[in-house]
C-alpha cells in the first residue's frame, strides 16, 4: 500500500511539472540566419522562487562557427535598491559549487530596476546540477531560495528550449 502511494505522489507531482512547463516561442530573423526559441512569457513569468521569476531564451545560429547561445533573464518582483557603487553583481548558486554570475550597471538615479541577465554558457551542465539559490549583491544580499517544484519546472522548461527546433 506504502509502495502505491508513494508511485501516486511521484506521478501526481511528475503531472504537475509537466502541466507548469511553459510553451516555446520560436522567432527566425528575416535573413533567416538566426532563430531565436524562448519560453512563452505573454500571460507570465515562470517562478524561480517567491518573487523572483525569469525567463530562458536560446539563439541558434547557421554556420559551424557560430553557436549557440543561451540567457536566463530574471525578474525580481518589486526589488529597488539603492546602491553606492554603479555596478552591482548577481549569482545563481548551482548544487554543486558553480556560481553563474553578471554584473548589472546602475542606472543613473542609483537605483537598480529588477532584471537581469545571466549568460549560460553549458546548459547541459546546469541540467545536471540544479539552481540551489539566486543571491543580489546589494546594500544586503538578497538570497532567493528555491524549491523542489521550482527547480523540476526550471529543468524541464531548460530542457525544452535545449531541445526545440
Amino acid at each position: 500500500m506504502k509502495k502505491f502511494i508513494l508511485v501516486l505522489v511521484f506521478l501526481i507531482g511528475n503531472m504537475a511539472v509537466n502541466a507548469q512547463a511553459a510553451k516555446i516561442l520560436k522567432h527566425v530573423n528575416e535573413a533567416g540566419d538566426v532563430a531565436s526559441f524562448e519560453l512563452d512569457c505573454s500571460k507570465q513569468f515562470q517562478t524561480l522562487a517567491k518573487g523572483l521569476r525569469y525567463n530562458i531564451t536560446r539563439h541558434e545560429f547557421k554556420g559551424p562557427e557560430l553557436k549557440n547561445t543561451y540567457r536566463l533573464l530574471l525578474v525580481m518582483d518589486g526589488f529597488y535598491s539603492k546602491i553606492l557603487n554603479n555596478t552591482m553583481t548577481i549569482s545563481a548558486v548551482l548544487t554543486d559549487g558553480t556560481i553563474i554570475d553578471a554584473k548589472k550597471i546602475i542606472e543613473e538615479d542609483g537605483y537598480f530596476d529588477g532584471a537581469c541577465t545571466l549568460k549560460i554558457k553549458d546548459p547541459k551542465a546546469l541540467l545536471e546540477a540544479n539552481i540551489d539559490k539566486v543571491i543580489i549583491h546589494a546594500d544586503k544580499d538578497v538570497v532567493y531560495t528555491l524549491t523542489a517544484q521550482n527547480k523540476a519546472v526550471f529543468k524541464k522548461n531548460l530542457e525544452n528550449v535545449i531541445n526545440a527546433k
